[in-house]
């Protein structure tokens, strides 16, 4: 009897320390639970974590280029960042003849480093929370009275804000609006390639693997940023010098353990954490199953040309990764949400509120209402959103029908226009109209079937015939100024979009009778006429529900410690390093090793190829000190950090805060984690650093980095 006692008591106190983290958690940097990181194992002190009196790790952090997250790891302003998050400079400064994707790149000086035009990194150099005088004024004013006193109050606050001609300040609404912090930022916009493994090692399993576990991906890449020689932001120039970092991040080769302690610093997008459950059950039986329909059909499309066709696989492997990046995660999101039983568990949590605050149940009602009448809206919304992402030439045709809508009103001034024109450079340059054609032909298809009829343009359903929309897509391109023809948007150099828009009436003129244009602004026209304003009013309800309903949960469950939800700002995130159960029979240990990436190895393969030296290297296991206690080599570990898209890039620490692995995905079957943190499933999935400097060191012979960084052993 004392055995089993003993036994249940061990499986109790087993499974209460796996799970910890009831909630998961993307925390301001400044309000962290530190009770809880204690616990789980951390041994720096909080005064590090964000302190803008010392140098400290909020210092060695920084946005990258607005989507990702990267860590300085020098004195002299290196910077870690994922291979896909760089994926597309590595792709710019790539060519037929030069192709840096396929061979990777290392400069060898300083001089050698590759400048970035529109590249741009972001410091966090303080945030406040200034509630009190952001909300200044509302009482119980209506949303469109609020609305204008807190936009006033921003504006004030900002002019009256003192800081540097260098920065900037953003005020920014947190817990659905319930309250605001301001960030104050510096940006710095000459930054420039420094190194990058060939996409074999950086993008290893590509598509395959993306989204899952066991992950043998070496996705990292190198940056450096570069300020003027008084250490601040400047342009690009020759001039500049490399940045000074305030503070960087050692890196650790030490081995990693079940259990351990890690940390995670970035800028995590979107997430929704707090969705009553009919919000969510509209995501997993109508939004992401249109999404995932229309992508799936465009990627396989292109992914039988890039497969047949190098020149195709070379202009178009940013563009695919974009597509499937979303579409894979969808599919993962929706397994997750029904296998965690995610809007029972969200019910019963409703159920819980609603008895002990009365006012909770008719804030549920008033939801289910809502959503009710927004799903059809919500639907509509998401098949167009997919049709022009998904089309190129619709894409570009709705780029056209933007301008001519700022040309009318005035508002093209000559920043739109340059920025426009910038995009319109980066499309044509890349830009298959024939394999185009064929996407747009099968997904314009589905956009016809699935479309509720009462959102259709007139006489539309003659494109629910695949074929018939293929030889009618023809006609339209041929004789489309858009597509390329009559030499007029046919461009791969900048001259010639600077002459299209010399001339901007007869820009304007051109387009009006353009049929790839006229064609995309009916569907554009229908959806504004009969979605768009019944769509934008729902969606303005649902959010000062939800407002409420944030304020509501907040004040009742008074046990509970709420985080807010992911939105772009400077977070940190914690958890320990697990492996995973994800389904029955199925048990993943934490930690991946180089044998594994040779055990996929096809030889010459799109997805699971590797270099010859690379080969070498692991017959020959010379892994110098970057190898474990049982002489392996790591390459990706998993964690129970709560992450989302943004956390692209984002450093991880150990108890000591020491670098040991670069953030790069989700486990698929914990993607739901934007809507619903469950730490049974959810995964975070990071490259080791032991891996990285592997590759640096052992492959790149890259001795001017490893020279540069601080290891610890």
């Amino acid at each position: 009897m004392k055995k089993i006692i003993f036994a249940i008591l061990i499986l109790t106190f087993s499974v209460n320390f796996v799970f910890a983290q009831q909630y998961g958690g993307m925390w301001i940097p400044t309000e962290v639970n530190s009770q809880e990181m204690k616990q789980l194992g951390k041994t720096f002190a909080d005064s590090i974590i964000f302190n803008p009196a010392i140098p400290s790790l909020e210092d060695a952090v920084v946005q990258f280029n607005g989507g990702c997250t990267a860590a300085l790891i020098s004195p002299q302003g290196l910077l870690l960042t994922n291979h896909h998050c760089g994926y597309s400079q590595i792709q710019a400064h790539s060519t037929l003849e030069n192709d840096l994707l396929t061979n990777g790149f290392w400069a060898e000086s300083f001089a050698a480093e590759l400048p970035n035009p529109n590249v741009s990194v972001n410091f966090i150099v303080d945030i406040q929370d200034i509630t009190p005088i952001i909300l200044a004024g509302t009482g119980e004013l209506t949303d469109s009275e609020m609305k204008k006193i807190i936009a006033d109050n921003i504006k004030k606050y900002k002019n009256e804000i003192k800081i540097a001609d260098y920065q900037s300040v953003e005020v920014i609404p947190f817990y659905a609006a319930n309250k605001y912090y301001a960030f104050t930022i510096e940006t710095f916009k000459d930054i420039r390639l420094v190194g990058a493994p060939p996409q074999s090692i950086g993008k290893f399993g590509a598509d395959t693997d993306n989204w899952v576990f066991p992950r043998h991906t070496g996705d990292f890449s190198l940056f450096r940023i570069y300020a003027d020689t008084n250490n601040r932001p400047a342009p690009y120039s020759p001039d500049n010098v490399p940045f000074k970092s305030k503070y960087f991040l050692p890196i650790s080769i030490r081995d990693l353990h079940e259990g351990d302690f890690t940390f995670i610093y970035g800028f995590p997008g979107t997430t929704e954490e707090y969705l009553p459950a009919v919000a969510v059950e509209q995501v997993l039986n109508s939004l992401n199953p249109a999404r995932i329909e229309m992508r799936d059909a465009a990627l396989k499309i292109l992914d039988a040309k890039m497969r047949t066709d190098e020149a195709t696989r070379l202009r178009y492997a940013a563009k695919y990764a974009g597509i499937a990046n979303a579409w894979k995660k969808w599919i993962g999101e929706s397994a997750g949400l029904k296998k965690s039983n995610a809007v029972d568990k969200k019910r019963a949590y409703e159920r819980q509120l609603a008895a002990q605050n009365n006012a909770i149940s008719q804030t549920l009602d008033d939801f289910a209402t809502l959503y009710a009448e927004q799903t059809p809206y919500a639907l509509a919304n998401a098949y167009l959103n997919e049709l022009l992402r998904n089309s190129e030439t619709f894409y570009i045709a709705n780029l056209y029908i933007n301008f001519l809508d700022n040309y009318k009103s005035g508002k093209a001034n000559e920043i739109y226009i340059s920025n426009l024109k910038n995009r319109l450079i980066t499309f044509y340059k890349d830009y298959d109209k024939n394999l185009d054609a064929n996407v747009s032909a099968k997904i314009l298809s589905i956009y016809a079937n699935k479309m509720p009829q009462d959102f259709l343009p007139d006489n539309f359903l003659i494109y629910k015939n695949e074929k018939f929309n293929i030889e009618e897509i023809e006609k339209l391109w041929e004789k489309s100024i858009i597509t390329g023809n009559k030499n007029f948007a046919k461009t791969t150099v900048n001259k010639d979009i600077n002459t299209v828009f010399s001339n901007p009436e007869k820009l304007v003129k051109a387009l009006k009778s353009d049929p790839v244009f006229v064609f995309v602004e009916k569907i554009k026209n229908t959806y504004l006429d009969k979605v768009s304003k019944t769509y934008s009013a729902n969606q303005q309800k649902i959010a000062s529900l939800q407002k409420r309903y944030m304020a509501q949960q907040m004040r009742t469950d008074t046990l509970r410690r709420f985080f807010p939800d992911a939105n772009s700002t400077l977070r940190v995130a914690y958890g320990q390093i697990r492996g995973s159960e994800p389904s029955d029979g199925v048990e993943y240990h934490f930690e991946t090793t180089l044998e594994g990436v040779m055990q996929k190895y096809v030889p010459n393969d799109y997805e699971f190829n590797v270099p010859e030296k690379f080969i070498k290297l692991y017959k020959s296991k010379d892994y110098g000190r970057y190898a474990d206690a049982s002489g392996k080599l790591p390459v990706n570990f998993t964690a129970t950090n709560h992450t989302t898209g943004g956390n692209s890039g984002s450093p991880t620490l150990d108890a000591e805060g020491n670098l040991i692995g670069l953030n790069f995905d989700r486990q698929w079957e914990g993607t739901m984690s934007d809507l619903n943190f469950d730490p049974q499933y959810c995964r975070n999935i990071m490259v080791s650093t032991k891996y990285i400097l592997f590759i640096i060191d052992k492959f790149a012979g890259a001795k001017r980095i490893i020279d540069e960084i601080t290891i610890v052993k």
